[in-house]
């Protein structure tokens, strides 16, 4: 008998995280099933499927070749789980309505009376309607391009409780863009973004200054594949493996990023933690070095420091965008408050703290000569509006780095 088929059915299928959570439900055999759509029909009647799940583009486009579609996917209008079960039919579900409930219960937002703005009109859209609805919303309305609900009309509903975006907007490579301004919405409550990667887009990241209640799109990635397993071998699956699953996903994405004034230390502790975690340590320094063909005291010299402050905000943006990282900052890189999403958009942020009179200056053109003290009562807000924790430096590198290690081991997952 041939080998049962389980994986992500797609056209490009390149930055999918669905492997590595699919491994964690134990489906070893799950991989990434790049095809075109000529080729959807002759695959999807083979009779060894196991379970696929199925993404963009063609999440309606399998629905014809299906035998049974569950009431809800028949509701929402597309399929995002296939299974052929013993009697050879090939059944369909959309497990991201289950994903899409857990994400919002999980980020403590309640649909109930409340008024919801969709943003997008994809497949993600219909399910994020079909769930608004099911869970008691007062009222879903869909914000598209064009049409009655379009983004040149967003005041008409300045009274929405809940925005959601289901669109692409904010999503990796290119972050640190926004579908809209939340202070378009002054009743806001709760915002959802189905983008899971960066784990903080640029809307997301707003919705934490504004201290409105939020969720990025990985807890509906992780709660949808647990239901999809469901379908696939016909057993339930305890709710404790979203949290874990998705804890362990946080833990390996998450990057530790390093600030501090000059010569506290952070290179020397990045290169230990870099050997105690098997982790790329990235000197945002060197990059600039690199970027520039030229030395930072160069730098500085020819073209001066407003020069070397747009590389750095460049490099940042560059390297901010990368997951599971060590990043190491120049001491000013908190003067440019630009650099804080691109840091924190993926990033957990130790500010390392060490006394004044121990930090050397050779080589740091803003420090030789300079007024630490001064440089100090300057940076010091700044690096606590950046930070996520501080941490002590003035004992051994190793230790500082241990307890580093140990902090981001027990937080970087929540």
């Amino acid at each position: 008998m041939a080998e049962k088929i389980y994986g992500l059915l797609g056209r490009k299928l390149g930055h999918s995280w669905s492997v590595p959570i699919h491994t964690a439900l134990s489906c070893e055999d799950y991989r990434l099933i790049e095809l075109e759509p000529e080729e959807l029909e002759g695959f999807l009647r083979q009779p060894n499927i196991g379970g696929l799940n199925v993404t963009i583009p063609y999440k309606r486009d399998v629905m014809p070749f299906c035998d049974i579609i569950d009431p809800m996917a028949q509701a929402i209008g597309s399929v995002n789980t296939l299974t052929r079960r013993a009697d050879g039919k090939l059944y369909a579900f959309n497990t991201d309505a289950a994903g899409f409930r857990w994400m919002a219960e999980r980020a403590g937002i309640s649909f109930t009376g409340k008024k919801a703005v969709i943003l997008g009109s994809g497949g993600a859209s219909l399910t994020a309607r079909a769930c608004g609805k099911a869970m008691g919303a007062r009222e879903v309305v869909v914000i598209s391009r064009s049409g009655e609900n379009n983004y040149g009309n967003l005041d008409r509903h300045a009274d929405a409780d809940i925005v959601v975006n289901t669109t692409p907007v904010g999503m990796y490579p290119n972050t640190g863009m926004a579908p809209v301004d939340l202070t378009s919405f002054p009743k806001c409550s709760g915002v959802l973004d189905v983008v899971y990667n960066p784990r903080r887009t640029a809307l997301l990241i707003q919705a934490e200054a504004l201290g409105i209640p939020c969720s990025d799109g990985l807890p509906m990635l992780v709660a949808q594949a647990k239901a999809a397993e469901e379908h696939f071998f016909e057993k339930p699956i305890p709710d404790s493996e979203n949290e874990r699953i998705l804890a362990q996903l946080r833990w390996e994405c998450t990057n530790l990023v390093l600030v501090g004034m000059p010569g506290c230390g952070k290179t020397t502790v990045g290169e230990v933690l870099a050997e105690l975690t098997g982790r790329e340590a990235i000197d945002l320094d060197q990059r600039i070095v690199e970027k520039a063909g030229c030395s930072i005291p160069e730098i500085f010299a020819r073209e001066g420091e407003a020069a070397f402050r747009t590389l750095e905000r460049e490099v940042t943006a560059e390297v901010g965008k990368l997951s599971g990282k060590i990043i190491l900052t120049g001491g000013g890189v908190v003067k440019d408050r630009r650099n804080y999403a691109s840091l924190h958009q993926n990033g957990r942020i130790y500010q390392l703290v060490r006394d004044l009179n121990t930090l050397p200056t050779d080589g740091r053109p803003l420090s030789q000569g300079a007024d630490l003290s001064a440089m100090w009562a300057e940076r010091a807000p700044l690096y606590a509006a950046f930070r996520d924790a501080a941490m002590d430096n003035n004992g051994t590198v190793e230790d500082t780095a241990a307890a580093i290690w140990r902090d981001f081991c027990e937080n970087s997952g929540a």
